[in-house]
């Protein structure tokens, strides 16, 4: 049986294996807020099921912590955070944003989770680090509800705090190049027609998701996740990146469409909700079965269109590793 840095690399490749490679990753709530803790949790989730690799899920207040914001958890089934204090308020707000220092504070800490976990698991099992990209943190840092006025009405002063949210995304990139890490999740959130025109992510997403791309491209293992419904496919298509996931099962385009455009590999092929969650292993399999066929088993990794939920049972999380569902 091949290693799973080796099932990955094969997929890569386009070698047609015997087993499909499969990976899911998970809100770790409550154990989030401490690296070691995170850490240990992790490395307990891969053991318990054995996937291809590790996809390391901190609070997505990791990155922007350090800035001030306050979240709390109050249960959601994903496993995320509520924000209970935003740090802008005023358009000029962004522009007093300090570069971050990643060897300090909250950021530091999510280093010496990725140091704890590459010295803990194989060096066979490919670690990726959680991205994500600045305007999601602009997001989180605003809030949702204001993102998008200011994005509008001053465009100049929230791509000031996009420009430093860059550089303090670029340090931490250049400080976790140093843990023996196959690349990163880089999270897109508002890629997705319903949010933004296709000119307006071009401005404030793409052009520095890019930024950010080229500076991990010393990575093997780069994976775009771009979240959401109606998603922006074709604007983000060409992003310099390995592995694309997005929620297939609920969105187009499908896994056999996105075959046709993107020329590395795509990662799906599971409902999270439906299936991991409300299904049976029996229901699991019958879906791997039909997400080989949209792929004919080439470049492909079963998986979710985004995190599990805290609820999925443990015999559907183990139904996705067994080699008798990821045979072709």
């Amino acid at each position: 049986m091949p290693t799973h840095r080796e099932a990955i690399e094969n997929s890569l490749s386009g070698v047609v294996m015997e087993q499909m490679p499969a990976a899911l990753w998970r809100h770790f709530p409550v154990d989030d807020q401490d690296p070691a803790t995170l850490a240990r949790a992790v490395i307990a989730f891969q053991k318990n099921y054995e996937y291809d690799l590790v996809k390391v899920t901190p609070a997505s207040s990791f990155c922007i912590k350090d800035w001030g914001v306050q979240d709390f958890w109050r249960g959601d089934t994903e496993g995320t955070r509520d924000y209970t204090r935003v740090l802008i308020n005023d358009p000029e707000d962004w522009g007093r944003l300090p570069v971050l220092d990643p060897r300090k504070g909250f950021l530091a800490d999510q280093l010496r989770c990725l140091q704890i976990l590459v010295k803990e698991l194989s060096p066979q099992t490919p670690v990726i680090q959680t991205i994500f990209n600045p305007l999601s943190q602009a997001k989180n840092l605003v809030g949702k509800g204001r993102l998008l006025v200011h994005l509008r009405k001053y465009p100049d002063a929230l791509h000031a705090g996009l420009k430093i949210i860059t550089e303090s995304t670029l340090r931490f990139i250049d400080a976790i190049s140093e843990f023996e890490i196959a690349g990163v999740f880089f999270a897109v959130q508002h890629a997705q027609h319903g949010q933004l025109t296709q000119t307006e992510y071009l401005q404030f997403g793409r052009h520095y998701d890019l930024q950010l791309l080229e500076s991990c491209q010393d990575f093997w293992l780069n994976m775009l996740h771009i979240h959401g419904s109606e998603i922006m496919f074709d604007q983000v298509v060409d992003y310099p990146v390995q592995v694309l996931n997005w929620h297939d099962q609920e969105t187009s385009p499908s896994l056999s469409e996105a075959r046709e455009k993107f020329p590395g590999a795509v990662c799906g092929g599971l409902q999270r909700i439906q299936t991991m969650v409300l299904g049976t292993p029996e229901e699991v399999r019958a879906e791997a079965r039909e997400a080989i066929r949209q792929t004919g088993g080439r470049k492909f990794i079963l998986g979710t269109g985004c995190v599990v939920p805290i609820t999925a049972p443990h015999g559907n999380l183990l139904a996705v590793s067994d080699p008798a569902t990821l045979r072709i």
